[in-house]
């Protein structure tokens, strides 16, 4: 399918005209509300066939599938300020634990991001995924400056377009569509990249070519890139290029001040026993903190309660519990126990299915819970810290998917933590 913009129209033409009548009955409403995203007007849309004989055009925009239209960037104009960023500074809560990650990333908007690269580095739900979002909000929203574009993307978005670009033999369009006319890239979770030789390569190249540009990149990882394993020095050289901040947990202060903001955006008065409950229960994660008061609040007002002390510990009773740290015995038995596996089946070689589901599980926990190093919790598994990594973001992965496994994790945490 390829397809080019005239005047409001969108114009694809499929390869024959049973594409085309498919597309036209199937997905037509689809692409339009999809284009009318990245476009900012709702397009007309034209499909048809090449007339017998003549070739299609070469491919100009992405394949359509039924569920969406999978474009390759978002790429905000500066003089057309975009809607779909979700957070930017205004509701960003700062606090010691990430005040260097926030000014940061204000400073470089401020320098219109000639300046240095910058590396976020956080657990799952501290922010960086937020400031990162900020800035492109933040600079789609400028007037007067000399950006021309941001280009907002997840490695595994990256990957998963490069992998296509390959297949179709488009690596050079590939290549030019991100090279061209950008001024910032912000790329998330960067870990990904680990022991993807061809796809560090590629992004070592973009990097160099961006960097000789003038142009800049914000990362971000779950890890600091000295925890990062089979990823290229040069690549791994890059990330520390720049400025490092890392995102901490939030200190007491901090979670109280975040119940307050969330609970005044709902336009709900919580009660200071409320609030401290929720703040000493909920330490580390501030999306799951966000969460419980809105589900505080609709029960609230669902039910035509008042909000106390028991209405909130019933909805706390569907969050994490988080408390003292752990030590590994603690996790390697709760696992054990989870599974119903001896700990000889999680430091075998086995590579089957639920064994390494339970190794995946013990890796998180401990990351989680301790302060161990990667290579630390490792050799209590005979392992090395780039498999450990490895489990670690394939279990973050499926609990950000919300998937089946990332259920059972869920639940194995609160498990653990009650």
């Amino acid at each position: 399918m390829t397809g080019e913009i005239h005047d409001r129209t969108l114009i694809l033409t499929a390869p024959n005209e049973f594409v085309a009548s498919w597309v036209r009955e199937r997905l037509q409403e689809t692409i339009k509300q999809v284009s009318s995203d990245i476009l900012g007007f709702v397009p007309d849309i034209s499909v048809s066939a090449p007339a017998k004989g003549q070739a299609a055009k070469p491919a100009m925009i992405p394949k359509v599938s039924q569920e969406r239209l999978s474009l390759p960037l978002e790429y905000p104009q500066a003089s057309q300020p975009r809607c779909n960023w979700r957070f930017s500074f205004d509701d960003f809560v700062v606090g010691n634990c990430n005040q260097l990650a926030y000014a940061a990333c204000t400073s470089l908007c401020r320098e219109q991001v000639h300046s240095f690269n910058l590396f976020l580095c956080s657990g799952p739900g501290l922010g960086k995924t937020h400031l990162l979002q900020a800035i492109g909000h933040h600079l789609s929203c400028i007037q007067d400056h000399s950006l021309k574009q941001v280009a907002y993307i997840s490695s595994e978005q990256f990957a998963n377009q490069m992998i296509q670009a390959i297949k179709h033999k488009a690596i050079d369009q590939f290549k030019k569509r991100f090279r061209e006319n950008i001024d910032l890239l912000l790329l998330e979770d960067i870990h990904f990249f680990q022991g993807k030789e061809k796809m560090q390569e590629e992004l070592l190249s973009l990097i160099k070519t961006l960097e000789g540009n003038g142009s800049r990149v914000v990362f971000t990882s779950s890890f600091l890139p000295k925890e990062l394993d089979k990823v290229d020095s040069q690549l791994t050289s890059y990330f520390c290029s720049g400025l490092l901040a890392p995102i901490q947990k939030p200190d007491f202060d901090l979670r109280m001040r975040l119940v307050q903001r969330k609970a005044a955006q709902f336009d709900i008065t919580l009660p200071q026993p409320v609030c401290e409950l929720v703040a000493n229960t909920i330490t580390s994660d501030v999306r799951q903190l966000e969460s419980c008061i809105q589900n505080i609040t609709l029960k609230s007002r669902l039910l035509h309660e008042e909000v106390s002390p028991d209405l909130a510990r019933e909805v706390l009773k569907n969050y994490s519990r988080e408390s003292q740290p752990a030590d590994m015995e603690t996790i390697i038995n709760h696992v054990c126990r989870s599974f119903e596996l001896q700990l000889t089946k999680l430091q075998s070689k086995s590579r089957k299915k639920q064994i390494v589901m339970a190794r995946n599980a013990a890796f998180y926990l401990a990351r989680r819970y301790t302060n161990l190093s990667l290579k630390d919790i490792g050799q209590h598994f005979n392992r090395r810290h780039s498999t450990v990594l490895k489990g670690i973001t394939s279990m973050e992965k499926e609990i950000t998917r919300d998937s089946v496994v990332g259920r059972q994790m869920l639940r194995m945490t609160e498990r653990f933590e009650s």
